[in-house]
């Protein structure tokens, strides 16, 4: 067992702090280690390439006056370069941490050790919710993409399983949407490393597709339709800047795993800021591609790629593009339900949640319980609620995770200057604060249906941590001892 008085771990009350040190051994509570770099970078990418590159771009483009977005032509490019700058802020903070505490549970954990229990409770908090709806949001995405695909071939299914109630007519449940998050839930189960690995297949697929794209594409460039560069002016790339900010992130949920890391302290800091360099490359080149083979008044907001390349005869490239966006998209349902999985799975096994569902299956060594959980919880949002709907449920927890581990860098590194750290943030305390700001002015673009959302969530996670988390940390026992949970 392992004496949580050790290290660095100190305070009171609501502001104690779990200690800072290696990750438990396995069969000692800790997660089963076979990640590699390449793995978790993958992971990562999966996470931040999906809607951005296949619907994102194009929406930001050409515009979508039903999200008041006014259209920033080929300055899509910069909104991405700018979204891009600002994740990065965040994303050398987590690098960081992410080399410094090889623990599950990413801002949860860093957040719990600098600034204290209750800090740590709320993102925590947060992250269960904000990871589980971007499941479901995804999931929404993909199936409609499914039901276009099979109109395309001739196969119409009965109206009620196509949508959630109020979304058409006859529509009852998403149940395509529902069954997918069952099966990531189902994958998850099978083992990190079986998982993982096809993650990776998938991944590698995806970024071939993009890189098609983006090589085929780039010999359908006409310069003119550059010009007007930016129709809606600098403000308006900063606009989309923060409506694509949502694309560029992704490294966060991966950096969850980092219990699962074979050398957590020398790979996590790399594959955070691999991930993120490879991802912003693609979007970049995607970008340039997109408003180049098109003017911007003629993207299409919803399949801006396949409908460029058929607006050139290549129809069949625009099919595989189509599929190509469904693998891409079903990869970020991967990274964010493993996220949402070892968040609960460590909050659990720290006592603030029960330790029933911290229990580890005894030979692929996963959270079985949790994950199903999520995997039910996701699918019910993805079958009844429309996309819009879902979609308010996500970003607010995300960005306050952000605000919290770009804080606690500053902090922990003015404390305790002399931590053995395998990557330190360039810039300190410049490029954290830049993190800082970039969130909380994107925090002000969200809707009051969010804030409200989010309150409700905040009040109920209030109630639980005074009426169970507070008494049960494992901070508050007695002889201060981490016991595995059962069933490891």
């Amino acid at each position: 067992m392992t004496s949580v008085q050790d290290g660095l771990g100190r305070g009171s009350g609501v502001f104690r702090r779990k200690p800072i040190g290696a990750a438990p051994a396995e069969g000692e509570g800790g997660l089963k280690r076979t990640l590699g770099l390449w793995q978790l970078t993958a992971i990562g990418v999966g996470g931040i390439i999906g809607a951005g590159i296949f619907s994102l771009a194009g929406s930001v483009a050409h515009g979508d006056s039903e999200h008041g977005i006014a259209g920033v032509g080929p300055a899509v490019l910069i909104s991405f370069l700018i979204a891009g700058i600002a994740s990065a802020a965040a994303a050398f903070s987590y690098a960081e941490f992410a080399g410094l505490i090889p623990t599950a549970g990413s801002a949860y954990t860093y957040g719990y050790a600098v600034l204290g229990e209750i800090v740590g409770w709320f993102i925590g908090w947060d992250l269960l919710l904000e990871y589980t709806a971007i499941v479901a949001v995804v999931a929404i995405g993909i199936s409609g993409y499914f039901g276009f695909l099979l109109d395309q071939i001739g196969l119409h299914l009965p109206a009620w399983m196509l949508g959630a109630p109020g979304t058409g007519s006859g529509h009852k449940v998403d149940l395509f949407a529902a069954i997918l998050c069952l099966l990531i839930a189902g994958l998850l189960n099978l083992g990190i490393k079986s998982a993982a690995r096809f993650e990776t297949i998938v991944v590698g697929l995806k970024v071939l597709v993009v890189l098609v794209v983006i090589l085929v594409g780039f010999f359908y460039v006409k310069t003119g339709n550059y010009t007007p560069f930016a129709p809606s002016g600098f403000g308006g790339a900063m606009t989309g800047a923060a409506t694509v900010f949502f694309a560029v992130f992704g490294y966060d949920a991966m950096s969850t795993a980092a219990e699962e890391s074979k050398d957590a302290q020398r790979h996590m800091p790399k594959a955070i800021i691999y991930s993120l360099a490879i991802s912003m490359v693609l979007y970049v080149l995607a970008c340039l591609v997109l408003t180049g083979m098109q003017s911007f008044t003629d993207i299409n907001p919803k399949s801006g790629f396949s409908s460029a390349f058929a607006s050139v005869g290549l129809n069949g490239l625009a099919s595989v593009i189509a599929v190509g966006a469904i693998i891409g998209i079903l990869t970020v349902m991967f990274t964010f339900m493993l996220g949402v999985t070892r968040v609960w799975y460590s909050m659990s096994r720290d006592g603030l949640l029960p330790k029933w569902f911290a229990k580890t299956h005894p030979v692929r060594n996963v959270p079985t319980r949790v994950t199903w959980i999520a995997g039910v919880a996701s699918a019910v949002i993805a079958g009844v609620l429309p996309i819009g709907k879902a979609a308010e449920l996500t970003n607010i927890g995300i960005l306050l995770a952000f605000v919290v581990v770009c804080v606690a860098v500053i902090v922990l590194r003015y404390q305790k200057p002399d931590l053995p750290r395998t990557f330190k943030v360039p810039g300190m305390p410049v490029v954290p604060l830049i993190g800082v700001g970039f969130s909380i002015w994107l925090i002000t673009y969200l809707s009051p249906d969010t804030w409200i959302r989010f309150a409700v969530w905040f009040v109920i996670g209030v109630v639980i941590y005074f009426a169970y988390s507070r008494r049960n940390s494992l901070l508050a026992t007695p002889s201060g001892e981490v016991s595995p949970p059962a069933g490891s």
